[in-house]
């Protein structure tokens, strides 16, 4: 059964008439006759009283509203396609780490909702592993995550890199790890620590460097927002292993400091470039090849690869410097 047969007999109801009904299908008669009697030997019955007007039969009188439905539904799946291809979508929807969100789309955001005002932009935050399970899921258009290579390694899967940036100790402005320029790692492992929840891919990170050093880490409290991290680290002797972008709003706080980790001093080179590796993180942009092809999503992509790039540019210029 076909879409275009259901479109004949519906035609064929409504004209009452075989060459009518082919007019207003734009074929032949023949056609329509050929599309009518495929019909009716897939269903085993006739749908028409062959008569001076065509007459539905028992059998066609049960198929026409099913027919009917069918037909309309198909008119609205074929609308709501085109419509994407031509970029008319009612909404986009992002999920992003919370760094991301606060830091680094903000500009990008204003962008697109100038270039499509009539796309409602939807953003949410939320840890890297969770963005990514609601785009697997179809909930969202974009994610905006920790690189995890284990999660974002399938064939429908179209990656970007946007930037890499170290993670530095959060600490109380009078914390005594603040008399380090840049602290050994052998003086963390002295402190408790306030991680990122599971599900998170710091506290991944976090934990899998201290497991590099033959420590335990201690962990004394798992939060999630940025806000309860600077709350609770302000107030006593625990510190936080965070990335850059995530710390700039930490910056001008007088009641908190930042330093920098010491790289550890290995054998090799090779493993002192892996140990470095190893306290910084890859943001990257994931969506779906197909969800590419929607111009909405395109352009959204590409502004967030843009940047992205400008980004990397800076960050190798003041590294030259």
């Amino acid at each position: 059964m076909r879409i275009e047969q259901l479109q004949a007999f519906i035609a064929i109801t409504e004209t009452r008439s075989f060459g009518q009904a082919a007019k207003k299908c734009g074929v032949t008669q023949s056609t329509i006759s050929r599309q009518i009697q495929s019909l009716e030997q897939d269903l085993g019955l006739p749908l028409f009283h062959r008569s001076t007007q065509a007459k539905l039969t028992l059998g066609g009188e049960k198929l026409l509203p099913r027919a009917q439905k069918i037909c309309q539904e198909w008119h609205k799946a074929s609308k709501e396609c085109a419509d994407l291809i031509e970029g008319r979508q009612p909404e986009l929807c992002v999920a992003a780490i919370h760094s991301v969100c606060a830091h680094y789309l903000p500009p990008i955001l204003q962008q697109f909702c100038l270039d499509y005002p009539e796309v409602q932009l939807r953003v949410t935050a939320l840890g890297s592993d969770r963005a990514l399970k609601v785009l697997r899921d179809g909930l969202v258009d974009l994610a905006i995550v920790m690189n995890n290579r284990f999660l974002t390694n399938s064939a429908e899967i179209e990656l970007a890199v946007l930037y890499e940036e170290q993670v530095d100790v959060l600490m109380a402005a009078e914390h005594p790890l603040t008399q380090f320029d840049r602290i050994p790692p052998s003086e963390l492992v002295k402190y408790p620590q306030v991680v990122f929840k599971d599900g998170y891919g710091m506290q991944r990170l976090v934990q899998a460097w201290f497991e590099h050093q033959n420590v335990q880490i201690k962990t004394a409290m798992e939060l999630n927002t940025l806000d309860a991290f600077r709350g609770v680290i302000r107030q006593g002797e625990m510190i936080a292993l965070l990335p850059h972008k995530a710390l700039t709003d930490s910056y001008n706080d007088i009641t908190l400091a930042i330093r920098p980790i010491q790289p550890p001093k290995l054998a090799t080179l090779e493993n002192e470039v892996e140990a470095a590796n190893l306290l910084s993180r890859q943001v990257v942009m994931v969506t779906t090849s197909d969800r590419l092809m929607i111009p909405p999503i395109a352009h959204f992509y590409n502004l967030v690869k843009d940047f992205g790039k400008q980004t990397k540019l800076e960050q190798s210029q003041l590294i030259e410097r």
